[in-house]
């Protein structure tokens, strides 16, 4: 029996693909929206799981002492002293990594939140996550992969979890929505979202704004489709129509170039504050 869980599906199956090839990655940044410590203790379960097929099983002892957080060599690493983890308690684990497992396979590191490891806490990995023994394998969470210093992602594969996915869609169409009738009304209002979104208690990630803009770069392209008379997908006609009464061919062609070039800045290290700022401002001056 596949135990459940709530992660993103497609992560799942990408682990699953891997464990079943014996080609999982001992180094696994796990990245965007969804239950990240659940994803990666879903792979360390994978790493540990003593079925011949199908890992993990979700049945095997190891599988069920993983998924009830009791293996021995699983370690969630956590410094609740600190508000950060502190450099101590990460040169602890790297040496701890080269001690053999007690019963199971590999020895797993979880570290569940990479916004509370330091660059320093970082580079003190690199050596041993490159050059580790063979049965240390490290799952790094990271909601904002723009935290993460390039030399230990370029050790690590990633995987990106998107989360339940019917409701990040549904949080994108609400979102972009908004930021449409924004543009229409201008006189700051585009400026008013995008300080709300930065400054919000959840923080906007790089995919949730990405997200956003391709909500947004939709309902555009909808917008000059039906400037042209041409059909356009039936959830953007609503806010397309609304761009058109308001807006010109010239206009909207004009902001569906700028939010498609924001689009593809969230694919680089730009931070999500910057283009917020740059993307405010642009919208603005159409």
């Amino acid at each position: 029996m596949e135990p459940h869980f709530t992660v993103d599906g497609d992560a799942v199956r990408q682990i699953r693909t891997a464990a079943a090839r014996g080609t999982l990655s001992h180094a696994l940044l796990l990245t965007g929206g969804g239950n990240l410590p659940e994803l990666a203790r879903y792979a360390a379960a994978a790493y540990e799981c003593t079925a011949a097929d199908g890992r993990p099983c979700g049945t095997c002892p190891d599988c069920r002492k993983v998924l009830r957080d009791i293996h021995p060599d699983v370690v969630t690493v956590r410094d609740d002293e600190h508000k950060f983890i502190s450099a101590d308690v990460v040169r602890d684990t790297r040496s701890n990594a080269w001690i053999r497992p007690n019963e199971g396979a590999r020895k797993v590191y979880i570290f569940p939140d990479c916004s509370l490891l330091t660059a320093q806490d970082q580079n003190i990995l690199l050596k041993v996550v490159e050059e580790g023994p063979p049965y240390a394998a490290f799952l790094f969470c990271a909601e904002n992969v723009s935290g993460v210093l390039r030399t230990l992602r370029s050790r690590c594969v990633e995987l990106k979890c998107q989360g339940t996915p019917e409701a990040s869609r549904g949080i994108a169409a609400e979102r972009g929505a908004e930021l449409c009738q924004r543009v229409v009304r201008g006189r700051g209002a585009v400026a008013e979202f995008c300080t709300r979104l930065e400054s919000a208690k959840k923080k906007l990630t790089r995919e949730d704004l990405q997200e956003l803009l391709a909500w947004c770069r939709e309902a555009f392209a909808a917008a000059l489709f039906l400037t042209y008379g041409r059909e356009a997908p039936e959830a953007f006609r609503p806010v397309a129509r609304h761009l058109i009464e308001h807006l010109d061919r010239k206009r909207i062609a004009a902001a569906l170039d700028k939010i498609g070039a924001y689009y593809r800045d969230c694919d680089t290290a730009v931070g999500v504050g910057h283009v917020l700022g740059a993307l405010a401002a642009d919208l603005e001056g159409l």
